[in-house]
């Protein structure tokens, strides 16, 4: 892999931001320097970072370094860097940005002009054609800083600001910049806030920048993917499949994080403002997942109560030299700070400001403060503690109820609807089949969980899943050979369709994306909103979450294997083995298990498990949960002479977990964990061990001693018989004879 120097820009305060986006997209080798940070890396790199930077100005590739204390030293340093590896000479367009720095060269548009002539008289002695000037959005833009007359000349992979996101079609007076309003956010923890069911509202939210850029982060969108220019499309050494990889990954995060939405909210007293605001939303596609209002600060306390327990207050007030009377905004500033107090006391608040003194009238409490540039104004943003911070039960009540009422305003038309192909309507006509014949075959069941397709076309390469009326898509990766932006628009479609086909919410289809992603993104992408709600299966209740975790809670391909288990535990002990969220355990209490016992190296999913007992009404001192490494527990089991009845064993296919020692491999360690079971299992007890490892081979040999019954088609749902393999089973017992 070629490796390249970088360097990305931005503004003042936003340097401390711009170096954790760099560790999150795992570039390590950077180094900082005043306004900028160089690193090392890729050309994907360099491409991911423009497209997922929400601070950065602008990512420029050095090409040359050279004295330059004179306008001929400029000119011939130049005119020596070989352009046409760059640019076409005939029919490109090129411009110049040049600035200066303690040097001799003093006048910026000289330097540009020297800098021009130099690269068009390098093409013209070469091939008697030479590319033209373009200001806006040229083929290349070069960067040349002079910096104590020394030159460095650079690639402007940007092309222009990256603050440009695309979506602004309309503005009003005095807009915030986007990379400005994404850095007030970052710095309010808002990426954070916003994965726990916080809200988020801008009272003064003139053309929404703060409402889009906070759904942004909150729904992992990347800034750049409406942009539809960037310095290196037309570059000569431009890596395109790179390029269409990163686009379409992203494409599919969004797809992902639009489910994840928590409720944003904006107002304005001007009714021209609000009408901005709502096309920039739609233009940023989040129409229907932002609600805008037409309405007055002091109006915002009755509508306190459609609003969560806990929430980020943030706005960007008039300033005195600009549009307001700075006589007249304490006034303002202490409206804030009242609603702040008597309506919404669990909220915190981030205001920006020309003049902090005026923080003041809001009476609330300041933790932070930090210096930013809005455009040329020097101002500060104000950050404010909750006036009474809410407990985390209250916060995730009032987000189900908030999650219901947003979900219940939402419709189809908050996704961009596409033309649906002539293959696209192949998926509709087979998932609407599928849908019918298992919807009727769920009612008569009991099951309210189902799976209803799974990759039946392989052009539409997911498995989708309906949990009440909600629905769950995992899209399988699609082959390499594929065009990335072909996978891409079908999965578009595939969104489309699913809400139309399956009659739910577009707000209520949670598409999941397996894939390994560059530094912390995946785990940044899904950490614990708590969105969770009860479904039913065999007359029990299970709690579920679409969105937050790789699984939901709940496999729906071991429903048979549930019960078959529950019909060997009543008045047994029971140990479920990487109990996971407990489904087994809550089946095995529910058939009069004498006691059960859940074992897990996670205390969330232990917590789960409880949680899903107590939604049964089968908590109790005789149900055991364990946070412990399965392996490392049987061998105190075993010392501790422990002994169970009925074992269920369903371990992971391969783990590498900080918490255990090793590494384990299903394949190669399954005869040494079977053989652990079966030394804590009664004489007449059975162990029931599943794994879902597609190519799994059972060691007869090594466990000839044993009773072993394959029950893997036995415990196969109907809603699965297409995908055999999606399991194995087996029931084990000690008597070779029994």
């Amino acid at each position: 892999m070629t490796t390249h120097k970088f360097t990305v820009t931005t503004a003042r305060g936003m340097l401390p931001l711009l170096a954790d986006e760099l560790r999150r997209l795992g570039i390590s080798n950077t180094r900082q320097e005043q306004g900028s940070i160089r690193f090392t890396g890729s050309l994907e790199d360099a491409y991911r970072f423009c497209l997922w930077s929400r601070v950065a100005i602008r990512v420029l590739m050095p090409i040359a370094h050279f004295a330059a204390e004179t306008p001929e030293q400029l000119y011939d340093g130049v005119k020596a860097i070989a352009w046409e590896e760059h640019l076409e000479a005939e029919g490109s367009t090129l411009a110049v940005d040049f600035n200066s720095f303690r040097s001799k060269i003093k006048h910026t548009q000289y330097g540009a002009q020297k800098v021009k002539d130099a690269i068009v008289d390098r093409f013209r002695e070469q091939s008697g054609h030479r590319p033209s000037v373009e200001l806006f959005q040229p083929d290349l833009r070069i960067n040349v800083y002079l910096k104590h007359n020394q030159a460095i000349v650079s690639i402007d992979l940007s092309g222009e600001s990256l603050h440009k996101r695309g979506y602004r079609q309309q503005q009003t007076e005095a807009p915030l910049k986007e990379n400005l309003a994404a850095a007030i956010l970052l710095s309010a923890e808002w990426s954070r806030l916003s994965r726990q069911g916080w809200g988020l509202l801008d009272p003064m939210c003139g053309s929404g920048t703060f409402l889009i850029e906070a759904a942004m982060i909150a729904a992992d969108i990347a800034p750049g993917i409406g942009r539809e220019y960037f310095g290196f499309l037309y570059w000569k050494q431009h890596d395109k499949p790179a390029w269409q990889q990163l686009k379409a990954d992203a494409e599919r995060r969004r797809h992902a994080g639009l489910s994840r939405m928590p409720m944003i909210v904006g107002g304005d007293i001007d009714a021209t403002a609000v009408a901005a605001a709502l096309s920039n939303i739609e233009q940023a596609g989040l129409q229907g997942r932002i609600q805008v209002f037409e309405r007055q600060l002091l109006d915002w306390p009755a509508e306190a109560s459609q609003l969560p327990a806990a929430g980020l207050l943030v706005c960007n007030p008039p300033y005195g030299e600009r549009i307001g009377q700075r006589d007249e905004l304490h006034y303002l500033y202490d409206s804030v700070g009242n609603i702040i107090q008597e309506s919404l006391p669990g909220w915190r608040s981030a205001i920006i400001t020309d003049n902090p003194e005026l923080g003041k009238f809001t009476g609330l409490t300041l933790f932070d403060r930090i210096p930013f540039d809005n455009g040329p104004i020097a101002c500060e943003v104000l950050y404010y503690r909750a006036v009474k911070p809410v407990t985390l039960t209250e916060r995730t009540q009032a987000a189900t109820q908030i999650r219901e009422t947003t979900e219940a305003a939402q419709d189809n038309t908050s996704r961009p609807q596409v033309e649906i192909s002539e293959q696209g309507r192949m998926f509709a006509n087979r998932l609407g089949k599928n849908y019918k014949h298992l919807a009727k075959w769920a009612r008569k069941n009991n099951v309210s969980c189902y799976r209803v397709y799974d990759a039946d076309l392989p052009d539409y390469a997911a498995a989708i899943d309906v949990y009440a009326d909600h629905v769950h898509v995992q899209e399988y990766a699609p082959p390499k050979k594929i065009d990335p932006l072909k996978a891409t628009e079908r999965l578009t479609e595939m969104m489309q369709i699913i809400p139309e086909v399956l009659s739910v919410p577009a707000s209520q289809v949670a598409l999941k994306v397996r894939q390994r992603q560059s530094g912390k993104q995946q785990y940044e992408a899904q950490a614990a909103m708590r969105q969770r709600f009860a479904v039913d299966e065999n007359g029990l209740k299970f709690w579920v979450n679409l969105t937050d975790y790789l699984d939901t809670g709940l496999f729906l391909d071991h429903r048979l294997t549930r019960q078959m288990v529950a019909e060997q535990c009543k008045g047994k002990d029971f140990l479920n083995l990487f109990a996971y969220t407990g489904s087994a355990t809550v089946y095995a209490a529910a058939a009069g298990a004498a006691s059960t016992t859940s074992v897990d190296m996670s205390n969330t999913y232990l917590n789960w498990a409880q949680d899903n007992l107590l939604l049964n009404k089968l908590d109790g001192p005789q149900h055991h949960f364990i946070r412990a490494n399965c392996i490392d527990w049987l061998t105190q089991a075993r010392e501790q002479q422990q002994r169970y009845d009925v074992i269920f064993l369903d371990p992971p296919t391969f783990s590498n977990s900080s918490r255990m020692e090793g590494v384990f491999d299903v394949q190669r360690d399954h005869v040494e964990l079977i053989w652990s079971c079966i030394k804590i299992m009664r004489p007449d007890g059975l162990l029931f061990f599943s794994t879902n490892r597609r190519d799994f081979k059972l060691d007869k040999k090594a466990l000839e001693a044993l009773n072993i019954d394959n029950i893997s088609r036995a415990t196969l749902p109907a809603d699965f018989e297409k995908n055999p393999k999606i399991h194995y089973c087996w029931k084990i017992s000690k008597d070779k004879h029994r």
